[in-house]
């Protein structure tokens, strides 16, 4: 059975090679170059210390996806919008495992006071990421065509998002931590 859990140092390691194999053989992610595990699994787990713990799925002590959201940009006027990113172990596809850490993160975010969740989806063609994100709520709000470079083609990237709780029909009760 899968267990969604906050994601621990221990996690590194298998974060490190997850995210190494979008990298190298994927687009949704426009890093072109792996990631030690200082650099890669370590950073990604510190850049979801914002308005949601990074969070993992394992099955049976196996690392088979993780997902974490950061604040979307610095400025203050932002700070209740946060920039979701999940990736998964390639064995892992098909099991409906990202809809269910995609839908933990945004219950996390919601709970830290974020009301506007973004996904910046690396490939128009990337039909699983978008097909996640779709199915936990979030819509289609453009596409910026050519925007990144990788394998020797243009890449668009996809723009989503979701509100969660009151979203923008009322204003903030209080300030996200």
């Amino acid at each position: 059975m899968l267990s969604l859990r906050s994601s621990t140092d221990a996690d590194i390691p298998a974060i490190t090679a997850i995210y190494a194999h979008h990298v190298t053989h994927g687009t949704g992610t426009f890093e072109t170059t792996p990631l030690g595990i200082r650099h890669g699994g370590a950073a990604r787990r510190r850049a979801g210390q914002g308005p949601a713990l990074p969070g993992g799925g394992e099955l049976d002590g196996r690392v088979l996806g993780f997902a974490y959201c950061q604040w979307f940009k610095p400025r203050p006027a932002y700070r209740f919008s946060a920039e979701d990113s999940i990736y998964l172990d390639p064995d892992a596809a098909g099991q409906r495992i990202g809809n269910k850490l995609l839908s933990e993160l945004a219950r996390q975010a919601e709970a830290a006071g974020v009301r506007k969740l973004i996904a910046v989806i690396g490939d128009s063609s990337n039909a699983r990421s978008i097909g996640v994100h779709r199915a936990v709520g979030f819509r289609h709000v453009g596409t910026i065509e050519s925007s990144g470079w990788k394998f020797g083609r243009w890449l668009d990237i996809v723009l989503m998002d979701k509100f969660l709780g009151e979203g923008n029909r009322t204003p903030p009760e209080r300030l996200p931590e």
